[in-house]
Order: C-alpha cells, then structure tokens, then sequence
C-alpha cells in the first residue's frame, strides 16, 4: 500500500518538474527582455532628448534661449525658419544636395564594381588589393589634409563641388567594398553560372544578377555615405571659400556673429540641416537592417 501511494505521488510529481523548469525560464526571458527595454529607452532618450531641445529652441527668440533653456517656448516663433531659410540655407541644402548626391552614386557604383571583381574574379595581386583596401580604413582624413589641400590646389579642383566629391568617395570606398563584398559572397555561383550558360557577359551578369539581388546592401551603402557627406565639415570648410558653393555644416558658420547672433535662426538652420538625413534613415530602416544583417554569414 506504501509503495502504491509513493508511485501514485511521484506520478503526480514528474509532470510539475517541466512546468516549473518553463516558469523559470519564462521569468528569465521577461527579465531579461524587461532589461533591454530599459536600456532601449535609456539609449532612446540619450540620442531624442537633444534633438528636442534643438526643436524647442529654434521656435524662440535668444533671450528667450538664454534665460530658460528647458522650458518650452511662450510664443512659438515658426519665422525662424522662413529667415533661416532666406539668409542662405536654401543654397547650402542645394549644394549639400548636389554634393551628397554625387557621392553616394559614384562611391557606391565603384564600390559594386570593385566588390564584384574581387569575388568573382582571380587575378595576380588579388589578396593585395584586398589588404590595401583593409589599409584604407586606417587611414585618417585629417593625417591627409595638407598634402591634400595641395593636389586639389594643383589639378585646379579648389572652390568647385569636385574639390568635395573626391576626397569623400575616396575615404569611404574602402568601407563600402568590404561590405558590398561580404554581401557579393553570399550570392550562390549556381545563379552566376546559369546565367553565363544562357548568354550573359560578366558585366550583364552584375547588372541583372548582382546589383538587384544586393538591394539592401547598395542602399545601406548609400546611407551611410549620404550621413558622412552630408555631415562633413572640415573639408568643407578649407576647400571651399565662395559663400556660393559651401554646404550646410560649413554654410552655418556664417550665422555666428561675433556681436550679435541669433541663435534661435541659428538653430532652426541645424533642425533643417538635420532632417533630410532622420527622414531618409526613417524610410531607408528596413533596408539598412537587413543590409547589415546580410553580409553576416562570409567574410
């Protein structure tokens, strides 16, 4: 009767052993999930609290500014940005336009082409190239800047937008091969190899195989350029001296009086300054997302 009793409990006991392993696994999984949410918003807070302040500011006036910081404006000033507007931001957003634009095609056009002969082509020299290109990284844009301010003096580049362009495609070629390429390694060579049976040349190959199978790749590529491109400020300040050519990061300068400025104007001009680049992110996420992602499997 005793042993009829004890395998009755032990019966009972067993199926409460998985239940109660799931619990404690479910409490880490909340626990853990409830961790990371809080850093999100800590890291969410961090990076939006500023940009906020920059929009609250740009509505008032610069006592206004000066004397309380934190509150939010008592008239709300939207000609800010109509003045901002009219004293020269309206040329510098064309001429970041144009100079953004320009970079992002030519560095991720060369970059596909380079991506696309490294992994899909042997040639002598091949494993050189490809440390030359690691080396590039290492390379620091203002190590370069006085050699480099003499060539673009000397090929006559100075106070044009190709004085810019260059330099920009040139420092951020060696990022955008390795990731084009990590992405190119991923693509099967059954698909390369049928489409040479049926007729296709290698470059035909790249441009109806390659280049519409690496979307999201390209476009994350060209994202992260138009965010350096669009930012830069030190070349942009010493290649460039017409008023009439300059960017935003640089044009800014010119509203900074050494009297008298107007910082609400002024601020209004970093909020316009930075919108295109939060909007272009906000509509280019799911694709930089899985750009990122999908390089992960080959080096």
């Amino acid at each position: 009767m005793q042993q009829n009793m004890e395998t009755v409990s032990q019966q009972n006991a067993a199926p409460l052993l998985p239940t109660a392993k799931k619990q404690r696994s479910r409490r880490g999984l909340t626990w853990g999930s409830s961790s990371l949410l809080v850093i999100l918003l800590l890291y969410f807070v961090a990076i939006a609290y500023p940009l906020f302040w920059m929009v609250m500011n740009s509505l008032k006036e610069s006592s206004e500014i000066f004397s309380d910081s934190w509150a939010l404006p008592t008239q709300w000033l939207f000609e800010n940005y109509v003045t901002a507007w009219e004293q020269g931001i309206s040329a510098y957003f064309l001429n970041s336009v144009i100079v953004t634009s320009l970079t992002c095609f030519l560095t991720v056009l060369l970059s596909a082409l380079g991506a696309y002969g490294l992994t899909r082509f042997s040639f002598r020299g091949k494993r050189l190239v490809l440390i030359l290109i690691l080396g590039g990284l290492m390379l620091s844009p203002q190590v370069s800047l006085i050699p480099l301010y003499k060539l673009i003096q000397s090929l006559g580049l100075f106070n044009t937008y190709w004085a810019l362009i260059i330099p920009y495609v040139a420092y951020r070629l060696p990022f955008t091969v390795l990731l084009i390429r990590a992405h190119f390694l991923t693509i099967p060579k059954e698909i390369e190899e049928a489409a040479y049976m049926d007729g296709c040349s290698s470059f035909s190959v790249f441009t109806r195989i390659f280049l519409p199978l690496s979307t999201p790749i390209l476009l994350t590529s060209a994202l992260l350029t138009a965010y350096f491109s669009w930012n830069e400020f030190l070349f942009s300040i010493i290649f460039i001296d017409d008023n009439k050519l300059k960017t935003i990061p640089s044009g800014l300068m010119a509203f900074r009086d050494m009297l008298q400025t107007d910082w609400g104007v002024l601020l209004a001009g970093l909020t316009i300054s930075a919108l295109p680049i939060i909007l272009l992110f906000l509509f280019m996420q799911k694709y930089f997302v899985r750009g990122l992602t999908s390089g992960g499997i080959k080096g």
